[in-house]
């Protein structure tokens, strides 16, 4: 079984449509949402549905990711962030993996179709192609039994993705699944696409030579 945990705050407009989409996925899996206190119709749309458990979790997608592990049964953990989309078939392909394979990832792409956007997501994924470290926004998955040796994501308010994926790569070589998850430009949109690209690089360079992440503000919620 494949446990989808989904991390939420204040997710009202991205979050139908993330689960609109998984539910449309064969397979044997769960769902579980982690709330870290949305103040929005997050929790009435999750409660809603009897297919989704809820759990709650300090502030913070690392601590709610943890604690959603804490509560899977599935052999499988697969992190989806609540504005992403997932592929069609993306369950199947993951249950298919041969049981040697312990780690991975999809390609990833934006919502939206400005050039800018197109760029962002290809040097994301030629980034990924290359080192095997994955963002949070490529729907990482890993089997359980891993995830707990590993202690889980690192209580850091930011950057927790790639610094798990970091020790992932560590110990493993993840797959990447030849297919694209889809995930909502709005943040980037609303930032200024160009202005965001720099920021990425930025922070990439910065967590590269072990200096403090710069533009924190680019991590803050975009509702």
């Amino acid at each position: 079984m494949i446990s989808v945990i989904i991390p939420v705050l204040n997710e009202e407009k991205a979050l139908p449509a993330t689960l609109q989409r998984l539910f449309l996925q064969c397979g044997d899996f769960e769902v579980l949402a982690i709330d870290g206190g949305s103040s929005d119709n997050t929790l009435a749309l999750i409660n809603a549905d009897s297919r989704i458990q809820l759990h709650s979790s300090n502030t913070g997608r690392a601590s709610q990711m943890n604690c959603g592990a804490r509560h899977a049964q599935g052999e499988w953990l697969l992190f989806l962030h609540a504005d992403t989309l997932l592929p069609e078939n993306a369950l199947g392909a993951i249950q298919q993996l041969p049981e040697t394979t312990l780690a991975g990832g999809f390609r990833h792409r934006f919502s939206g179709s400005q050039r800018g956007l197109r760029l962002i997501s290809w040097l994301h994924n030629f980034r990924c192609r290359c080192t095997r470290v994955f963002y949070g926004d490529q729907a990482m998955f890993i089997r359980k039994s891993l995830f707990t040796e590993l202690g889980g994501f690192p209580e850091e308010p930011v950057l927790e993705d790639l610094l798990f994926s970091e020790q992932i790569a560590r110990v493993t070589t993840p797959v990447t699944i030849d297919s694209y998850v889809i995930t909502d430009s709005r943040k980037f949109e609303q930032a200024g696409i160009w202005l965001s690209l720099v920021r990425v690089i930025l922070i990439q360079l910065s967590h590269e030579l072990k200096l403090p992440t710069p533009a924190l503000k680019f991590f803050a919620n975009v509702r």
